[in-house]
C-alpha cells in the first residue's frame, strides 16, 4: 500500500487528531510504514522531538500510534499563541519569530517539501487538517486544509462530532460552502462520538450520501476512556474534572486543583495524576476552589508574566501563598514560585516579583531550551522534556532532580515542588512519591496511592482502542482505496442557493 490521506473536521475538536491516530495505529498493526503529518498546528500543547525540536503534542501522540519517535517533520509549522493577537512561530522545530497574522509568512514551500519527504520515506502519510475547511475567510493562502489537499493531490475524509448535535448539517454545510475545485477533494465522511441506536441514524446517513454523492465510511462510537493527550487546553472545561476518576483504594480522596491559566501550555502534564485511583483533578479559575483542594498545581504558561498578573488579579495568588497546602509548579508555574522574574524576551516586562515560595530568580533568555533530559528525583529515575525561555539565574532552595553530571534542576521544600520538566509526573515511581507527600502534607492519612498505575500503559491502551475503533467501525477497504487511488474526479458538485431555496447536485 502506498499513498496519503487528509482527515479534516467540521470544527475544532471534531475528532481529527484521534481519527488520524486511530488510522495510524490500525495501519501500523497491519505492517504498513505510516507517518502522521499536520502542516500547521496552533496549540500551546507541544512536545520535544528526537532532533531537539518542538511540535504539537497531538502529532507526538500520533507518532506513538504509528510506532515512531516524534519528529519535526510531522508538524513543520507550529503556532503558539502568546496573546489573542500574536503567536510565536516554530518552523521545523525551532522558534522563527512572532506574527500577528500568520498569513504574513508563506510556509507553503516548507510544508510541501516536508510532506514530499515523508511520502518518499513511508508507505502512507495520514495528514490532519486544522479547524474546519469550511472557514472560507481563511481559504486564501491555506496550507493545512484544502489548499494542501489540492497542492498534494490528497483525498479528504471529513469527520463530524455527533455529540455536539447537528452533525448531518455540519457535514453537508462543510461541503456546500466550498467552491467546485475544493468540493472535488472531499471524498467521504465519518461520524465521531455516537451513542445510541445506529438504526435510528441510518436514514440520515443515507440522506447525506444521496444529497452529496459522498459515502459515510463509518460511525465511531463514544468511548469514555478516550480522554488522555487532549489536543488543546480549550477542550478542557474552564472549571471541570479531568479524566474519569476511579474510586480510591483507601477511604479518602486526594483533591487536586490545577490553575487554568489564560495562556496555559502543556496542560496534559496533570493527566498523569488523573490516571490514579482516588485522585480527583479539577481545573480551577477562582480562589474558593483552592481552599477546597489538598494539592495545588500551577502548570506551564506561554505568557508567564501575564498569567502571573492574572493570578494576582483573580486573588488566586494570595489564596495559594496564604494557604498551607502543598504546591507543584511546572515550567512557567515553577518560574512564578520564585522571588523574581526578569523577562525582556517573552513579555518585555523586565523585572517582576514572583510569589516568593522558592528562594530563586528566573531570567528569560532569547534562545529556547528544548531538551529531553533524564535524571533522578526523590530517589526515582525520571525523564521528561523541557520547552522554555526562562532559566534559573540564582537559587538557594534545594534542587529536585539530580542530573547525570551531578547538577540539580528544579526546587523542593517541605511544602513546594517545582520543575522546568514537562512529563515529570508521567514517571510512575516519582508520581507515587509525590502523591504520598501531598497526602501527608494535606492530612489525607487514609489516602492510598495505587502501586500499579502505569501512565505509559494507559496511553498505549488508549491508542489500541483508537486502532480498534477504526478496524471495527470504518469501512477499511474503502479507506485503503482512498489512500491508494487518491481523489475521484467524478463526484458531484453541490450548488447552494437555488431560486427555490433548495440545493441541487450537478
Amino acid at each position: 500500500m502506498r499513498g496519503a490521506l487528509l482527515v479534516a473536521g467540521t470544527s475544532s475538536d471534531a475528532g481529527k487528531s484521534v481519527l488520524v491516530a486511530g488510522i495510524c495505529r490500525w495501519l501500523a498493526r497491519e505492517g504498513v510504514r505510516v507517518a502522521p503529518f499536520k502542516a500547521q498546528n496552533m496549540s500551546n500543547n507541544s512536545a520535544v522531538t528526537v532532533e531537539g525540536g518542538e511540535i504539537g503534542r497531538a502529532q507526538a501522540m500520533q507518532a506513538r500510534a504509528a510506532g515512531l519517535e516524534p519528529s519535526v517533520r510531522f508538524n513543520p509549522v507550529l503556532l503558539k499563541p502568546g496573546s489573542d493577537r500574536s503567536s510565536q512561530v516554530v518552523l521545523l522545530g525551532k522558534p522563527a519569530g512572532t506574527l500577528r497574522d500568520y498569513r504574513q509568512r508563506d510556509f507553503g514551500p516548507t510544508v510541501l517539501s516536508t510532506l514530499d519527504e515523508l511520502r518518499r520515506d513511508f508507505d502512507v502519510v495520514v495528514c490532519e487538517g486544522a479547524g474546519s475547511p469550511a472557514e472560507v475567510n481563511l481559504r486564501d493562502g491555506d496550507i493545512v486544509n484544502l489548499g494542501l489537499a489540492r497542492a498534494a493531490g490528497l483525498p479528504v475524509l471529513v469527520v463530524g462530532d455527533i455529540d455536539r448535535g447537528g452533525v448531518l448539517a455540519h457535514l453537508f454545510g462543510t461541503l456546500a460552502v466550498l467552491d467546485p475545485a475544493d468540493q472535488a477533494m472531499i471524498q467521504a465522511f465519518a461520524i465521531n462520538k455516537f451513542r445510541g441506536d445506529l438504526g435510528l441514524l441510518r436514514p440520515g446517513l443515507d440522506w447525506l450520501t444521496g444529497a452529496t454523492g459522498r459515502p459515510v465510511l463509518g460511525v465511531l462510537p463514544w468511548r469514555e476512556e478516550l480522554w488522555l493527550d487532549t489536543e488543546d487546553s480549550l477542550s478542557y472545561a474552564a472549571d471541570g474534572v479531568i479524566g474519569r476518576p476511579l474510586p480510591p483504594l483507601g477511604d479518602q480522596w486526594l483533591r487536586v486543583a490545577v490553575v487554568r491559566l489564560p495562556r496555559i501550555s502543556n496542560a496534559t502534564d496533570v493527566e498523569a495524576l488523573a490516571c490514579e485511583p482516588g485522585v480527583a483533578v479539577r481545573f480551577v479559575t477562582e480562589p474558593s476552589r483552592i481552599a477546597d483542594a489538598d494539592l495545588v498545581v500551577i502548570p506551564g504558561s506561554k505568557s508567564t508574566v501575564d498569567d502571573l498578573t492574572w493570578l494576582r488579579e483573580r486573588g488566586i495568588a494570595d489564596a495559594i501563598v496564604e494557604s498551607d497546602l502543598p504546591v507543584i509548579g511546572i515550567c512557567g508555574g515553577f518560574q512564578m514560585l520564585g522571588r523574581r522574574i526578569v523577562d525582556d524576551v517573552e513579555s518585555g516586562a523586565g523585572e517582576v516579583a514572583g510569589l516568593g515560595l522558592f528562594d530563586l530568580d528566573v531570567e528569560f533568555a532569547a534562545e529556547k531550551t528544548l531538551t529531553r533530559p533524564r535524571g533522578t528525583a526523590l530517589g526515582h529515575p525520571v525523564s521528561g522534556y523541557e520547552i522554555h525561555h526562562g532559566r534559573v539565574a540564582r537559587q538557594s532552595s534545594p534542587g529536585l532532580v539530580e542530573l547525570p553530571d551531578g547538577s540539580l534542576e528544579g526546587a523542593f521544600t517541605d511544602r513546594v515542588m517545582g520543575t522546568h520538566w514537562h512529563g515529570l509526573l508521567d514517571n510512575d515511581g516519582f508520581r507515587r512519591h509525590v502523591l504520598r507527600w501531598a497526602a501527608a502534607r494535606a492530612g489525607r492519612d487514609r489516602f492510598l496511592p495505587s502501586p500499579g498505575t502505569s501512565v505509559a500503559a494507559a496511553r498505549a491502551a488508549q491508542l489500541d482502542v483508537l486502532g480498534d475503533l477504526v478496524s471495527e467501525h470504518l469501512d477499511t477497504a474503502a479507506l485503503v482505496n482512498l489512500i491508494e487511488n487518491g481523489p475521484r474526479g467524478d463526484l458531484p458538485h453541490l450548488v447552494v442557493g437555488a431560486p427555490n431555496n433548495t440545493s441541487t447536485v450537478h
